[in-house]
């Protein structure tokens, strides 16, 4: 396994995202009620093809919006596909990520990695960039998956490093399967 766990997760195989099975075991309205309220302006970093950003862009509202970015063009454009034409795609931005910059200014309430962060070479300078986005209130869950990616101890390092560009955390919601946390300015 080694390195290959850590790779991004290739475009062709974006249906395996969608599932219905998915929705069953990682239901995004029961995983972020607590978190996401209308009007809040939300990152959805790592989007894929959009799991997570399309029931968001329905939570926030009209007057919300969602900011999904990816490193790769094509899960955009799986999300773009899905959005058009319909009122979410007023409240959804596509952000086209780089290795080393997320390419994301605008300040968030809320941030979502959801098995992404593991993906991720070099956390340091993406934690920084993300807690120079997230509004002072603001919370960022990150939740990664244990099976055969991210060992406890190997969570526990990424949290370290959270904690080293200034986030404090707390204990995530539980979830089948996966290591989860909030990080909130220190």
């Amino acid at each position: 396994m080694g390195k290959d766990r850590n790779r991004v997760c290739p475009v062709e195989h974006a249906g395996s995202l969608d599932a219905f099975f998915r929705r069953w075991l990682q239901n995004p309205q029961k995983i972020l009620e607590s978190y996401v309220k209308e009007g809040m302006a939300i990152l959805d970093m790592g989007c894929g093809p959009g799991f997570f950003s399309i029931e968001m862009a329905k939570m926030v509202g009209p007057g919300g919006r969602v900011i999904s970015a990816d490193l790769q063009q094509g899960m955009l454009q799986k999300l773009a596909r899905k959005i058009k034409g319909t009122e979410l795609a007023e409240r959804i931005v596509l952000v086209k990520c780089d290795k080393d910059s997320i390419n994301v200014s605008e300040k968030v309430d809320f941030i979502l990695a959801f098995y992404t962060v593991h993906e991720v070479p070099d956390k340091e300078p993406f934690f920084t960039q993300l807690r120079a986005l997230l509004n002072q209130e603001g919370h960022f869950l990150i939740v990664e998956p244990k099976l055969f990616h991210v060992s406890r101890p190997e969570f526990e390092t990424t949290i370290r490093l959270a904690e080293d560009a200034g986030f404090k955390v707390y204990p995530g919601p539980k979830l089948f399967l996966s290591w989860s946390a909030i990080l909130r300015h220190g």
